[in-house]
């Protein structure tokens, strides 16, 4: 069951002074996911579709590796890469730098970049522009750039954010025989989009998320019936009703906790030992206690580097120390030393 939590910072400077507390109360939380539970198997396409600020690409995410989940316990086989719009594209490099960056951080060698660089070249059809700043792109080509790198690294799970609902029909279509293609040799594909005919021509399953939980999960042709209902009910209501309705889901995503997760969890009989999430995440409290601790030190450090001042007289517990003179025959000798009379030393 995996879950997202979000600390809700008012400025930045309160990052910095949570570093500092041992308890977390006063900080408000979001919950963007709350126990999402899902087994995909190899050659399933799958779209996720909600409203705004559901979940969606908090799970895509997750999925692909960018950020880690707060609880729960996820198992992928095989390599994932996703495609949104910009996603991980350097605005400041051209086109043909962010490939060669990506495909690199991806694992390949130049060599195996150079043999498909015309391929993403022809794929993405960008033209004289593969060689501009991707800072100069429109949406569309940004799209066309993360897709045609995606595709041709030839991942096992592909996490699709966004990413067609821009560009025209040309690319689209494009696209569209690429993911079958990729259907037809057992690949796995999470889909996220808004548009309900894309995920019907596309998606075998439908995983519908609401504001953090998932309200459904089945066969695409049943799930889109259900949400399309939803929307039309949806849009039936007063402003006043939607902003109730949509209040009343997100006070809920504030007031969930790791308490609440283990009553859904004992309710789906799951193992609670199951919930503990990932090595990332928030400090422990014996964590922040060790950084106060070097901070501590490494303040008494820069004192004494800047003072001059040897470490063993912060430590001695005689009244009187030793320091070391230099006469002026070159000779040193040991002579003793006070706080009261640090002023005939110098």
């Amino acid at each position: 069951m995996i879950t997202k939590e979000y600390d809700l910072y008012k400025k930045k400077s309160d990052k910095i002074k949570a570093l500092f507390k041992f308890s977390e109360k006063s900080i408000p939380h979001f919950w963007g996911l709350k126990g999402i539970d899902l087994s995909v198997y190899a050659g399933e396409a799958v779209g996720l579709i909600g409203i705004n600020g559901s979940g969606k690409s908090t799970l895509s995410n997750i999925l692909a590796g960018i950020i880690p989940q707060t609880t729960g316990q996820m198992m992928i086989d095989g390599e994932t890469s996703i495609i949104a719009i910009g996603a991980g594209l350097k605005p400041q490099l051209t086109g043909t730098e962010n490939i060669r960056l990506k495909c690199l951080m991806s694992g390949f060698t130049n060599e195996q970049i150079d043999d498909m660089m015309e391929d993403i070249k022809a794929f993405a059809d960008l033209g004289d522009f593969i060689s501009q700043p991707v800072k100069n792109y429109s949406s569309g080509m940004r799209s066309r750039l993360g897709f045609a790198i995606a595709v041709h690294q030839n991942p096992d799970v592909l996490i699709i954010d966004e990413a067609l609902s821009v560009g025209d029909d040309t690319f689209y279509q494009k696209c569209v025989e690429r993911i079958l293609s990729f259907k037809e040799q057992g690949k796995t594909i999470f889909f996220v989009s808004h548009s309900l005919p894309q995920i019907e021509k596309l998606c075998d399953k439908v995983a519908w998320i609401h504001y953090g939980e998932l309200r459904e999960y089945g066969p695409t042709e049943e799930v889109v019936k259900n949400y399309r209902a939803f929307i039309n009910w949806f849009k039936k209501q007063s402003a006043a009703d939607k902003k109730a309705y949509q209040d009343k889901y997100k006070e809920s995503q504030k007031n969930f906790s790791e308490e609440s997760l283990k009553e859904v969890a004992l309710e789906r009989g799951h193992d609670v030992s199951t919930l503990k999430g990932p090595a990332i995440g928030k400090m422990s409290l014996l964590t922040k206690a060790m950084l106060v601790v070097m901070l501590a030190g490494l303040m008494v450090l820069g004192y004494l580097h800047l003072s001059g001042r040897a470490f063993t007289s912060i430590v001695s517990t005689g009244s009187v120390d030793t320091i070391v003179r230099t006469d002026i025959n070159n000779q040193t000798k040991q002579v003793p030393w006070s706080l009261t009379d640090e002023a005939s030393i110098n």
